[in-house]
């Protein structure tokens, strides 16, 4: 389980004797909000909408186990979309939501969308708690997805639709390839910077092409922390999801996140990556792979590397994935 053991923004807040008390959350940009505690000592988060959001609230809002969501009428033609943590124990974890929820709104200045936004962001975390996987991703899985995410921004940015870019993305849920598009199926891999010159094959289907079009595509990631153009594994989400016009590719964005996996806790801030070099091969009957069609009777589970610069010959400019 995750577990932050971190002061949090409710240490400071006395139960009050009726109602509840509030803090404004600092820097949260031109949608108010607010930490706050009820008479029963329990945690709120707070969101200050303008306007009457009844009608989306009942039409989006999710049941989430250990989280009360409700909208509530406030002052001045304003509602209160409130947030409160049922048992104290998970307040490690409501913490990580909520901070990822006040980025979330954070540029955002329209009331409705910002409700649209926490909802979307509830579902995830709904989705991330039904997958179990309640722990921090690794190093590795962290480069890993990064580098997924930045093909995923290459599929619907002029080469797939959204809808269709996310319904290629197929990683999480077993398959060969990280990416299967009509005929064509490309695996991502990530590297750091300081890894030698080889890339992990971790089993005998991941070069094994269902498809008449294979790609290795590999990313060369270098742990920037003061560079502009860096990015975290937060940022890289949070880019897509400005990005996203179609709200059915937003909605499976999040579900496959949650598979991964993936919430937007402040642990993944850094490592800040920047791509190094980017290298796409081919790979045809002839590129050196273990593939399970071709392992002998018994042997299973088989993972590898492939050192790069046996590969070269079969290289080819990243535009080839796309060509029909």
């Amino acid at each position: 389980m995750i577990s932050m053991n971190r002061q949090t923004p409710w240490d400071e807040i006395r139960i009050p004797s009726t109602d509840y008390n509030v803090r404004l959350v600092a820097g949260a940009g031109s949608i108010p909000v607010y930490w706050g505690k009820d008479i029963d000592g329990h945690c709120l988060l707070l969101v200050e909408l303008a306007g009457d959001h009844n009608e989306q609230f009942r039409k989006d809002s999710v049941q989430v186990q250990g989280i009360r969501l409700d909208l509530r009428q406030g002052d001045d033609e304003q509602q209160r979309f409130v947030l409160t943590l049922e048992k104290h124990v998970d307040q490690d974890l409501f913490s990580g939501l909520c901070e990822a929820l006040i980025g979330s709104i954070a540029p955002v200045n329209d009331p409705a969308a910002a409700l649209s936004v926490a909802l979307a962001h509830i579902k995830r975390w709904k989705a991330f708690l039904a997958g179990k996987k309640t722990r921090l991703l690794s190093p590795e899985e962290i480069r890993g997805l990064f580098a997924e995410l930045l093909f995923l921004r290459s599929l619907y940015q002029g080469n797939l639709s959204e809808k269709t870019a996310m319904q290629a993305w197929c990683g999480v849920e077993g398959v060969h390839q990280d990416f299967i598009f009509g005929n064509t199926a490309v695996e991502v891999k990530s590297l750091s910077g300081k890894e030698r010159n080889t890339v992990h094959i971790s089993s005998e289907n991941q070069l094994e092409g269902l498809s008449d079009n294979l790609f290795l595509m590999i990313f060369r990631l270098n742990d920037m922390p003061d560079s502009d153009r860096a990015l975290s594994l937060n940022d890289a989400v949070r880019r897509i999801e400005n990005e996203l016009t179609d709200s059915g590719a937003l909605e499976d964005f999040s579900a496959k996140l949650a598979g991964y996996g993936y919430i937007p806790l402040q642990e993944y801030d850094l490592p800040k990556l920047q791509i190094n070099s980017t290298h796409t091969y081919r790979v045809t009957e002839d590129f050196p792979r273990l593939i399970r069609s071709g392992l002998p009777e018994g042997v299973t589970r088989v993972s590898y590397e492939i050192e790069l610069e046996k590969i070269s010959l079969f290289e080819v400019d990243t535009e080839h994935i796309f060509r029909r």
